[in-house]
């Protein structure tokens, strides 16, 4: 008996490896962001769609993975424009394949795609060749990827149709109830749909705020009505990690001056090999200690020239004077001293980086 008793715990406490088990769990409302710039010109040096898609696809699981907010897709003027008398590339022009014409574009693109939940896809994004090979490429499974099974106070969802006059005569409302008029129906992968006191277009992406005590239904039903909020509520609010905004900039300094935040970023980083190393900002506590805290960080990687073409290639910096790129960043980093190989790729470098600015990213973000 106490044989079989001991067999029974010792199968309770086995990990069933089968599933992932690092499920994101939110801890309290956050309020600080971090942001990545890179130029969109790595696309173009990539040879073939498939490599092309593949880099799109790994940038966008460094981003998931460490909880990244906004991705800023730059112009660096290593991609040289197409003239009119230069033949197509066989994959490129009039099929709508941008991979070759417009890489900023197709790398926004591939971005924003994987960034949207699998459901939403369909409502979102129009078929097209930049997408073709995007389903071989591993799943973001970020937070608000929910599956129809699971439960969570905030969902992405898009707005299927807005309720008439004739509509709501059809039934008899509470006094209580937002006029027929007022409302939009969303889709966020549930079987009920979920009502919305506001007049939305449709096709449009909505984060959804459900109400307390509502749970996941298995059966269709008549909708649940919530309210709209703000992309930035799951992370202010719930804590959660929802994903990143794309944003293009036509140049290095737009990355900066262009900033969506209020007040813009207030600690920023440049990387290059030239720079001093990652180490030197988290050995020691004291150097740690020198670091502020922040409320937007922003950390920028180069191309395959690094950030000094981006810097010669952008006009506003030259009319300032501006010649060398470590002089626009607080710090100007090293992330991987005593490199190996000559050169370290853009895809390879945010990871790096990422890993690097972890400690950072945690400690001195303000909540």
């Amino acid at each position: 008996m106490k044989r079989k008793k001991e067999a029974v715990k010792a199968a309770e406490t086995i990990v069933n490896t089968s599933r992932p088990t690092a499920v994101f769990e939110a801890t309290g409302g956050r309020a600080y962001t971090v942001s990545v710039a890179l130029p969109g010109s790595i696309i173009a040096n990539a040879l073939t769609p498939e490599i092309k898609t593949l880099l799109a696809g790994q940038i966008a699981r460094a981003l998931a993975v460490f909880c990244v907010d906004e991705v800023v897709v730059f112009e660096d003027r290593q991609t040289q424009p197409r003239r009119d008398d230069r033949p197509s590339h066989p994959q490129d022009g009039d099929n709508g394949f941008t991979g070759y014409s417009d890489p900023n574009h197709f790398l926004m693109h591939l971005l924003s795609y994987l960034e949207t939940p699998p459901f939403l896809r369909k409502h979102l994004f129009p078929m097209h060749p930049d997408l073709r090979l995007a389903g071989s490429l591993p799943s973001l499974d970020m937070p608000h990827h929910l599956r129809s099974n699971e439960w969570c106070q905030y969902r992405e969802g898009v707005t299927i149709e807005k309720q008439t006059e004739e509509q709501g005569k059809k039934k008899k409302r509470r006094k209580d109830e937002a006029k027929p008029e007022e409302t939009s129906l969303v889709d966020v992968g549930l079987r009920q749909k979920i009502l919305i006191p506001a007049a939305i277009p449709s096709h449009t992406r909505v984060t959804v705020n459900l109400p307390e005590g509502s749970t996941v239904s298995t059966s269709e039903g008549g909708p649940i009505v919530a309210s709209a909020v703000t992309p930035s509520a799951p992370r202010e609010e719930g804590g959660y990690y929802w994903g990143y905004n794309v944003r293009a900039a036509s140049s290095l300094s737009a990355v900066i001056t262009e900033c969506t935040y209020p007040g813009g970023y207030d600690l920023t980083f440049g990387t290059s090999e030239r720079g001093s190393p990652i180490s030197d900002l988290t050995e020691s506590s004291s150097a740690q200690n020198r670091i502020p805290e922040f409320d937007h960080m922003l950390i920028v990687f180069g191309g395959v020239a690094g950030l000094e073409v981006a810097v010669e290639a952008d006009e506003e910096l030259q009319k300032i004077g501006v010649k060398e790129p470590r002089e626009l960043f607080d710090y100007w980093i090293n992330l991987c001293p005593g490199q190996g190989s000559r050169t370290i790729r853009t895809e390879e470098a945010v990871w790096l980086g990422l890993m690097g600015f972890r400690e950072i990213i945690l400690s001195k973000g303000r909540r």
